[in-house]
């Protein structure tokens, strides 16, 4: 613990050792996600302006989530070149993207599995049939196919930041403790 006497006040700062092998996996890991997240959103944003259909919400949600975390682990690294990663500040700010992103994977299942059933739709016209050759038609099958990947994948990298998150929540309560000294 360091000490610092300012006048008669006295300041305590407690050091806290971060793992850094699993910080750091975490960091790549999340910007990953994020990146996908907003990525595939932001795509689909444009697909959906470009046929002239409606939006739904859970792709600005995505991009406004994903742009979220990409800021919060920039925070983060500036954090950690300050030496003032502090482990309250990554569970509560871990906690309020792990909401946002169990949001995000239900409104996405919802989309992909639910009424709109996304993923039978994918199924049923997609992946039951093959398309070859220097076609115009094997290119509006093989933009279905990616179309319907991403779906997936968005929906998985939804699960995969939650679950990560909730990782991040149990090694800042474990630096709290100062478990990795």
């Amino acid at each position: 613990m360091a000490r610092t006497v300012v006048g008669s006040a006295v300041i305590v700062r407690e050091k806290y050792y971060w793992p850094d092998a699993q910080l750091n996996f975490w960091t790549i890991i999340m910007l990953v996600t994020a990146g996908t997240v907003l990525g595939i959103n932001a795509q689909f944003m444009t697909i959906q302006n470009q046929t002239r259909q409606g939006t739904p919400w859970i792709m600005p949600y995505g991009v406004t989530v994903g742009a979220l975390t990409l800021l919060f682990i920039l925070v983060e690294l500036i954090l950690i070149a300050q030496r003032r990663l502090l482990p309250g500040v990554m569970m509560l700010l871990s906690f309020i993207l792990l909401v946002l992103f169990l949001t995000g994977a239900v409104g996405t299942g919802i989309q992909l599995f639910g009424r709109a059933a996304i993923n039978n739709q994918c199924n049923r016209y997609v992946f039951n049939r093959r398309e070859y050759g220097p076609t115009l038609e094997t290119l509006a099958f093989l933009q279905q196919q990616n179309i319907c990947q991403c779906w997936q994948a968005v929906f998985a990298f939804w699960i995969i930041g939650a679950v990560f998150f909730i990782w991040m929540m149990v090694i800042a309560g474990q630096v709290n403790q100062n478990q990795y000294e």
